[in-house]
């Protein structure tokens, strides 16, 4: 039985459903089947918190962990955390003493870097090399990987345990672009393989297209945005529909006041009430991750949020520290629990809907609570 949360020192805080994590690592393998599932938890677990969600995702059969940076590693390792761990960019070579001593595995894709990490690193040190098929981001070219692999082998001790490539495309399974990089990324694993260079593990798949183009899976799956049970995009959404979201970002109702008729609200009065009214104030705004484009100005109606199981949209501009929202007749009262995000009674608000109204991606959504906001986790494993 899931522990019940315990009440937080704010009226602002995160809960991190760790059962949600493990249902969704399952739904994850049993589409990749044969392929492992390594963990991305980069970002902090993509703000749900990297120690917990690694894990969680661990106990659940992920077999890796997946970072962007040396600190993000250091931490897990100081977590007692000992699975694999990649690192997802080449780092500051000054770093290269880190990496080794946390047994983190280097991604590689200069010759300056494979040399800064093989002065630090035992013989057989493995890394992982890069190969940029059209994501234009990092990584070697796919007609330099020849030229860098046999300086590896040759000139630094160091082993590549695997090669791999990102899609930048995955989150629309019909672009030709998907195509045309799983070819290239094939070529070059077959001309390497020509002259003994092909190591014995590729991976290609980030959530997109671990749900959406099986080609892509691989010896393993990098499992990012997934794993925390949001959609990658609207091209796999039909695809992730069992996918359960990990994180619920609830705050209370701090005050309930009357309003009336012509009178306005927040900064500036981009909102004004044709008739009586009453608001609630619910205190987290845009310092703790609520974006400004979820308040009603110039014109647009306010997003909204949950209260008694009931949507309320938020009027006038979110500030830094609050949001009001307008709850009319409705019996809310100070102390009521509010969800920006996640279900309440039959009603549920997805990072997508914030996301969709901003133009932007849920991501980003999710990575944006700030660190005030604390994570409070629930679930067997919590």
């Amino acid at each position: 039985m899931s522990a019940a949360p315990r009440r937080p020192a704010r009226w602002a805080w995160a809960e991190i459903d760790l059962d949600a994590i493990t249902h969704n690592v399952g739904l994850i393998r049993a589409t990749v089947g044969s392929a492992d599932v390594w963990a991305v938890v980069k970002a902090d677990g993509y703000g749900h918190g990297a120690v917990a969600v690694a894990g969680a995702a661990l106990r659940a059969g992920a077999t890796g962990l997946c970072v962007a940076t040396v600190d993000e590693g250091r931490e897990l390792r100081d977590a007692d955390i000992d699975q694999p761990i990649l690192l997802l960019s080449e780092q500051p070579p000054e770093r290269a003493g880190e990496i080794v001593a946390a047994n983190l595995t280097p991604t590689v894709y200069t010759r300056s870097t494979a040399g800064a990490i093989a002065e630090c690193a035992p013989q057989g040190f493995v890394v992982h090399v890069k190969i940029d098929t059209g994501m234009g981001r990092v990584g070697v070219a796919p007609d330099e990987a020849h030229d860098l692999l046999a300086h590896i082998a040759t000139s630094t001790g160091l082993t590549v345990s695997a090669l791999y490539t990102h899609l930048a495309c995955a989150d629309d399974p019909t672009s030709p672009l998907n195509t045309y990089q799983l070819d290239l990324f094939d070529a070059t694993l077959e001309r390497l393989a020509r002259v003994g260079l092909r190591p014995p593990i590729s991976h290609v798949a980030n959530s997109a297209a671990a749900v959406a183009l099986g080609r892509s899976h691989r010896s393993m799956v990098r499992a990012g945005i997934a794993l925390y049970g949001i959609s990658p995009g609207h091209g796999v959404d039909h695809l992730v529909t069992d996918l359960r979201p990990a994180l619920s970002l609830k705050s209370r109702v701090s005050l309930v006041k009357p309003v009336s008729a012509g009178s306005g609200v927040s900064y500036g009065w981009r909102h004004r009430f044709a008739e009586p009214t009453r608001i609630a104030t619910v205190p987290l705004g845009y310092a703790d991750g609520v974006p400004r484009y979820l308040g009603s100005t110039d014109g647009r109606d306010g997003a909204e949020v949950l209260i008694g199981g009931e949507r309320h949209p938020i009027v006038g501009s979110v500030t830094m520290d609050q949001i009001m929202v307008e709850v009319g007749g409705h019996p809310v009262q100070e102390g009521d629990e509010v969800v920006l995000l996640g279900t309440q009674g039959g009603q549920t608000i997805l990072a997508s809907e914030w996301a969709d109204r901003g133009d932007t991606i849920a991501y980003e959504v999710v990575c944006g609570i700030s660190k005030r906001v604390e994570r409070v986790l629930i679930g067997g494993a919590a």
